[in-house]
């Protein structure tokens, strides 16, 4: 069965001391299987968020100590920050992030909160999804006062907390728990020091909007023009400027760019310009890559290039190193939780993987080098379709270049996560053959497993055969439709893609004369014959246009 995995973000309010903020994730790191992703103090809004991972037990015990300790570590009543606060641990969600639902975060959320409210007695809040009363499951709702304020709150009716006790800790303050879905904390720079400037750009943009008072004194609510965004306006003194700050709580509504934008658009309307802007915490992957391409669309410029050069221009279309370097192994979510051995061959130099091929050990073979050659065919169709994209007195068919472009970055993509596939696929058959065979329950237990490996070393070599067979749609269109001066280039392409699709084929058949479902063996054989003799009908087909092209 699949892990269960959850995120949490707590945010501790500390953003000056590195001792205290050492001491607190020291703590999360102490529980055996919680990943600590991202730490991201600051200064002037006094305020670090902190980003782990793990399963929930291992999840809610590493935020129970954590909790504590900068209950411990950090006094309310002494504590300043730009950053609307109430407690030392001022919020502290859980996020699904896989083979768990919302509904069971909640209960781990609820969980957590019960334990620091009757352990630490620490007032704490449910918020969000974690919350059954939804008159007070905003986050901002329950935070309004902040700690100062919360003296006299904690004792109004209606706001006793869900755990702990009813009075606010004069050291810890009161403290919010939660489930919610996966939120980005993102900041957008201005030229200016005004608060109130940046205010209004922040109720401009934000859901809620702003409230005013018509010509009659009636109130009125008009309404920012983003969904899904939360905003206010602050100044950091730190850097000197103003900022949008924006809680985005979903990007499929409102992305990172599309808010970019819209700040850059409202603060132009004030005369206000934007410089750049700042990610807290961490991003999806997606969202980069989507900010990415839609730069590179309004630039009329080909979007099938390398997730690497989407990030980079993502990163310099919104300023997101402007404040500070933007290292995207340290901010995508995603990379982080890469686990490094999957992809141990796709990271060597090309030097270092022709001599680990060389090597006297089996693996990589040929299946992962026809995974690789494949993924270099691919990549010269998407070189030919750049090419062509960007040629001078073309720029009518940018576009439809760029669309051939990202096909064949999708096909490389994936004949490229192919080539580490392989050779774990190999390496899993190997250790199956290594299991004990004394008696007669592990002979069943390691002929089972030699059998689900045998599946996989199959499946993977024909996924590869698929891949590089549709790659050579892409390879034949840039040999007739493409720039001129590329044909060859196309050419070694569809040789490439053709010993792709006859080099996995070999592995097909050699992993499938060993596998016991012969209905299965049958079916994936026939059909492996069939893209075998696709790909030499049209590896010879697109040679001779080629030929043809040359004129020689």
């Amino acid at each position: 069965m699949s892990q269960k995995l959850i995120e949490c973000v707590p945010n501790f309010s500390e953003g000056v001391s590195l001792d205290i903020i050492k001491q607190i994730t020291n703590q999360v790191e102490s529980v055996e299987g919680v990943r600590l992703l991202n730490v991201d103090p600051g200064k002037a809004t006094n305020r670090t968020v902190v980003t782990f991972v793990g399963e929930p037990e291992r999840v809610i015990e590493a935020a129970f100590l954590a909790i504590k300790k900068a209950g411990e570590l950090i006094d309310m009543s002494k504590q300043k920050g730009e950053h609307p606060r109430m407690g030392a641990t001022d919020v502290c969600p859980l996020i699904p992030i896989s083979n768990i639902s919302m509904e069971e975060t909640a209960a781990y959320a609820q969980q957590l909160a019960k334990r620091v409210g009757e352990e630490l007695q620490i007032p704490v809040y449910l918020y969000e999804q974690a919350q059954p009363n939804k008159s007070r499951s905003n986050l901002s709702v329950i935070r309004a006062g902040e700690y100062e304020g919360f003296f006299k709150k904690i004792k109004q009716p209606g706001w006793a907390p869900d755990f702990g006790p009813t009075e606010n800790d004069v050291k810890r303050g009161a403290t919010v728990i939660g489930a919610r879905d996966f939120l980005v904390a993102y900041n957008v720079n201005l030229n200016t020091t005004s608060t109130r400037r940046a205010s209004a750009i922040a109720f401009d943009v934000r859901e809620a909007g702003r409230k005013i008072t018509d010509e009659s004194g009636k109130p009125q609510h008009i309404p920012g023009s983003l969904k899904a965004v939360k905003a206010i306006g602050w100044y950091i003194e730190e850097y000197g400027v103003a900022q949008i700050s924006m809680n985005l709580t979903n990007i499929e509504v409102t992305p990172v760019h599309k808010a970019f934008d819209e700040v850059c658009t409202k603060a132009n309307d004030r005369g206000i310009r934007v410089t750049g802007s700042e990610l807290v915490g961490l991003i999806p992957l997606k969202a980069m890559l989507d900010a990415g391409k839609y730069f590179l669309r309004k630039q009329q410029r080909s979007v099938g290039v390398s997730e690497k050069e989407l990030i980079k221009i993502a990163i310099k279309s919104m300023g997101l190193d402007e404040l500070g370097p933007f290292i995207p192994e340290e901010r995508i979510i995603e990379y982080l939780l890469k686990d490094k051995a999957s992809s141990k061959l796709i990271s060597m130099n090309l030097a270092d993987f022709a001599d680990e091929t060389a090597s006297e050990s089996p693996a990589p073979g040929g299946g992962s080098i026809s995974a690789y050659v494949g993924a270099l065919g691919a990549s010269l169709a998407g070189m030919v379709a750049n090419l062509s994209s960007h040629k001078k007195g073309w720029d009518s068919r940018w576009e439809e270049f760029s669309n051939w472009a990202e096909k064949a970055q999708l096909y490389k993509d994936e004949l490229i996560s192919l080539v580490d596939k392989d050779t774990f696929a190999f390496n899993s058959i190997m250790q199956a053959f290594a299991l004990p065979k004394a008696t007669d329950e592990e002979k069943a237990v390691r002929s089972e497993a030699i059998q689900t490996a045998t599946k996989q070393a199959i499946e993977i070599p024909f996924k590869v055969m698929e891949a590089a067979l549709n790659s050579m749609e892409v390879i034949k269109a840039m040999v007739l439709t493409g720039n001129p001066n590329s044909v060859t280039d196309a050419g070694v392409a569809a040789l490439c893609a053709r010993t792709a699709v006859l080099g996995a084929f070999m592995n097909v058949k050699i992993n499938a004369s060993s596998y016991k479902d012969k209905d299965f063996v049958i079916d994936i054989i026939y059909r492996g014959n069939e893209m075998e003799r696709q790909a030499i009908a049209l590896e010879a087909e697109i040679i001779e246009l080629v030929n043809d092209k040359i004129g020689l």
